[in-house]
C-alpha cells in the first residue's frame, strides 16, 4: 500500500488537484439542487453502464430536459441520435425512473448513505451498485467507491486485491473496503480518491 500512497499523493501535488477540487465543489452544488436535476444525473449514471462517461456526458448535455419531459419513443430517438449504444433500452429505463422524481430530494436528504444507495439500486431499473455510487458521488456524497474495471484495475495491478470473477453485492462492497482504508491513510474521501484513481487509470478527471 505504500506504492501506492507515494503514487497517489505525486499526483495530488501536481497541477490536477485544482480540477479535481473543482468537480468536488460541483459536486456538493448538484446535490442542493431540484428534484429534476437530480433526475438528470441519474440519467447520466443509467446511460454510463456499459458505456462511458465521456458519452454519458455528451449525450447529458444534448437531451437535457428531454430525460423528462419526452415520450420513450422520441427519447430513445434523441438517444439515438446522440449516438449511445442503447437508446431503446436506455429510454425505456429512464421513461420508468421517472415515478422516483416526487421522492428524490426527500430520500437524498434524509436516508442514511447505505439506506440511500440500497434504494437506488433496488428500486431504479438501470442503476446497480456502481451506477448507485455514481450518482451519489456526483452530487456530494463522499464515502462511496465506484468500483469499475478501471479501478479494479489500478487495484490488481498494484497487489491490493485479487481481480473478482463478478463485482456481486458482496464484491464490490470488499473492494470498497480495501478503498477505505486507501483513502483513509491519504486522508481524503472516497469521492476525491476515485477521481485521483481515475486520472491515473485514464489521464482524465471528468464526473
Amino acid at each position: 500500500m505504500k506504492d501506492i500512497i507515494r503514487y497517489v499523493r505525486a499526483v495530488q501535488n501536481g497541477d490536477i488537484r485544482k480540477l479535481v477540487d473543482k468537480r468536488l465543489r460541483e459536486f456538493t452544488a448538484l446535490g442542493r439542487k431540484s428534484e429534476r436535476a437530480l433526475f438528470k444525473e441519474i440519467c447520466f449514471c443509467i446511460l454510463t453502464a456499459n458505456y462511458s462517461a465521456a458519452g454519458g456526458m455528451r449525450v447529458q448535455e444534448a437531451v437535457g430536459d428531454g430525460f423528462i419531459t419526452l415520450s420513450e419513443k422520441k427519447l430513445a430517438a434523441a438517444l439515438r441520435k446522440s449516438k449511445h449504444r442503447f437508446p431503446n433500452v436506455r429510454a425505456a429505463y429512464i421513461v420508468e425512473a421517472r415515478k422516483h422524481i416526487p421522492v428524490l430530494r426527500s430520500n437524498v436528504r434524509n436516508m442514511e448513505e447505505h439506506i440511500l444507495r440500497d434504494w437506488l439500486a433496488v428500486e431504479v431499473k438501470g442503476l446497480g451498485y456502481k451506477e448507485a455510487s455514481h450518482f451519489m458521488r456526483n452530487i456530494g456524497f463522499e464515502d462511496v467507491a465506484i468500483v469499475d474495471f478501471h479501478i479494479v484495475d489500478f487495484l490488481v495491478k498494484h497487489k491490493m486485491i485479487v481481480r473478482p470473477k463478478t463485482l456481486s453485492k458482496k464484491n464490490y462492497l470488499v473492494v470498497e473496503e480495501v478503498l477505505r482504508k486507501l483513502a483513509h491513510k491519504l486522508k481524503m474521501g472516497l469521492g476525491e480518491l476515485d477521481l485521483y484513481l481515475w486520472y491515473c487509470e485514464t489521464g482524465s478527471v471528468l464526473k
